[in-house]
């Protein structure tokens, strides 16, 4: 076994905690007791309760929670049927167009994004709100999956599904009982990475949304600006907390696909 060298310790150290030494800092005066974040008064989940008398920010955390949960749902499908298409169809009338415009959200700049789904809304006299905020962030994340699934599917057996096909199993049917089962964890780790996004977005959604759409992100940052209270770090506290448990759970299940996936080769091969 190689034995790490006091660089490489040292290298791994700076660079967790550049990374989340920031994020322990904001957990940790979440629970302080003062009303000036940089000054520790104490223990104290006060200012958690207060967060949820906090009217506008609860209104925004309900919208933000709406509209992740719906864009990632309806995105997650829609990657799904595009990853297929481009794994199984390699040859079709505007293949190169298709899978540049899957791709094209994940290297374009959000604030080009914006402005271009913003303008589509105009030219189409739609009242910016909720659903165009669903709207843009299904448009923006969906390759997100795409790429997700389609990096599964490249080591799927396609024989698995043909064998279901001969045995009188229609196509849609063999997809839905063979293949959808082994691509789970792909299909629900994009779920995972598009619902995160959607909770995180603040460039699109702030050119996409209307009165009473106000996400909460866009309600972090506009108080932000004027000073950080207890209450926002609260608030933040508690979406790491979200994501946290969402991406232990996805672990968790992959983790449970791969082992029974494992243990059904060996069983095959004795």
């Amino acid at each position: 076994m190689k034995h790490w060298s006091g660089f490489n310790i040292a290298s791994v150290a700076v660079g967790l905690a550049f990374l989340y030494l920031p994020i322990t800092i904001l957990v940790i005066y979440s629970f302080n007791a003062s009303r000036l974040v940089t000054v520790w008064g104490g223990f104290s989940t006060h200012w958690y309760g207060e967060l949820f008398h906090n009217q506008g920010l609860m209104d925004a955390a309900w919208v933000t929670i709406r509209v992740a949960l719906l864009s990632a749902s309806v995105t997650t499908v829609l990657g799904t049927m595009a990853a297929v298409v481009l794994n199984r169809f390699h040859r079709f009338p505007g293949r190169l167009l298709f899978s540049g415009m899957v791709a094209a959200p994940m290297v374009m700049p959000d604030v080009i994004l914006g402005l271009s789904l913003l303008l589509l809304f105009v030219s189409l006299d739609l009242d910016r709100g909720f659903w165009t905020v669903v709207l843009a962030h299904i448009t923006c994340t969906m390759c997100f999956v795409t790429v997700v699934v389609q990096s599964r599917l490249v080591s799927f057996d396609r024989s698995l599904e043909e064998a279901a096909q001969d045995l009188g199993c229609p196509p849609w049917k063999a997809f839905f009982l063979v293949t959808l089962p082994v691509i789970w964890p792909a299909v629900a780790a994009g779920w995972m990475l598009t619902f995160t996004l959607s909770l995180d977005d603040l460039v699109i959604a702030s050119f996409t949304s209307g009165p009473g759409a106000t996400t909460l992100p866009m309600k972090i940052y506009s108080q932000v600006r004027l000073g950080v209270t207890p209450e926002i770090n609260a608030v933040c506290t508690i979406l790491i907390a979200i994501v946290s448990l969402g991406v232990v759970v996805a672990a968790l299940v992959n983790r449970r696909q791969e082992q029974r996936r494992a243990r059904d080769e060996r069983l095959a091969a004795q």
